[in-house]
């Protein structure tokens, strides 16, 4: 599909692999030895501007985990500036003063992820002891300081509480409450090769993601899919190109036209072809089911 034809919407901008929690599910193999990358704060505004000028209306940040990347609430401003919307994709347990000022001053969106409403059972599934506590208290200070914040409850354990922990979020007042079950990608594979097959199929369609090192994949989850680098050329350069056609190729082989499978995790519509699914569901595939619903109500 040609650029032209597959407009780049929205981007995962990847700033930082470093993360204060250890989760096993996660599909970044992000921890606490993680790194920034190879992408300087120059390279990431040389980046926004090109998205800005190829006419992407919205951006993610994303990390490990974002809020630890000391240059972000530069690269925010500088998006904003530019037209662009954002959101950050926190586990909103270190969020520094300088971050909250520049979330209320720019607008920003929030997202975020919760395991349960019991401390115990939260903690053990970060490995970071009293994240529960600071990711509800942050919670309520996003709420208090009307910055629009999103949440979902990702089932990564048998017989754990993922309708408690979508209510307790409920009830502490975010709008929107989705939920997700484990992917087989990063640690989560349990060291098993991704195949584009986990996949699901709307990879590289009007989205990407670009990692700390500046490679471009066509999803967060299909990292093992490089379609190019903005290190070595523009973004408007990579998009469209020869590579990425290879890569949809490739795709389509495997899924034909459409998705065949569940909506990656992180609770993206924008990946389509159905919204996030309850917890209690577990799995959605849109050729078993007709629709998919959230917990809670839009915000």
């Amino acid at each position: 599909m040609s650029a032209s034809r597959n407009a780049l919407k929205f981007v995962w901008l990847e700033v930082t692999g470093l993360c204060n929690e250890f989760c096993d599910h996660c599909y970044a193999d992000s921890s606490p030895k993680g790194t920034h990358g190879t992408m300087t704060v120059e390279d990431w505004l040389r980046v926004i501007d090109q998205l800005a000028d190829m006419g992407t209306l919205d951006i993610q940040f994303i990390g490990g985990e974002p809020a630890l990347y000391p240059n972000l609430p530069a690269l925010i401003r500088h998006a904003r500036g530019s037209g662009l919307s954002v959101e950050v994709f926190s586990n909103m347990t270190h969020i520094r003063d300088e971050l909250w000022e520049t979330f209320t001053d720019c607008g920003v969106r929030l997202a975020m992820s919760h395991y349960s409403d019991a401390s115990e059972e939260h903690d053990a599934v970060t490995m970071l002891r009293g994240s529960h506590r600071r990711t509800r208290a942050n919670v309520e200070k996003a709420l208090s300081l009307n910055i629009p914040l999103r949440g979902g409850v990702v089932a990564v354990r048998e017989g754990q509480r993922v309708q408690e922990a979508a209510r307790d979020l409920t009830a502490l007042g975010v709008g929107m409450v989705g939920g997700d079950r484990t992917r087989a990608f990063g640690r989560a594979s349990k060291s098993a090769a991704p195949t584009i097959g986990d996949l699901c199929g709307h990879c590289a369609h009007e989205k990407c993601a670009i990692g700390p090192t500046g490679d471009v994949w066509p999803c967060v989850l299909g990292r093992f899919l490089n379609i190019g680098n903005v290190l070595n050329s523009p973004l408007s350069e990579i998009w469209g190109g020869d590579r990425m056609a290879e890569v949809l190729a490739d795709i389509t082989a495997v899924h034909g036209e459409g998705a065949q499978s569940c909506t990656p995790p992180q609770f993206l519509p924008m990946c389509g072809p159905c919204g996030p699914c309850v917890p209690s569901v577990g799995h959605c595939d849109p050729a078993e089911s007709d629709s998919a619903a959230t917990i809670g109500s839009p915000a």
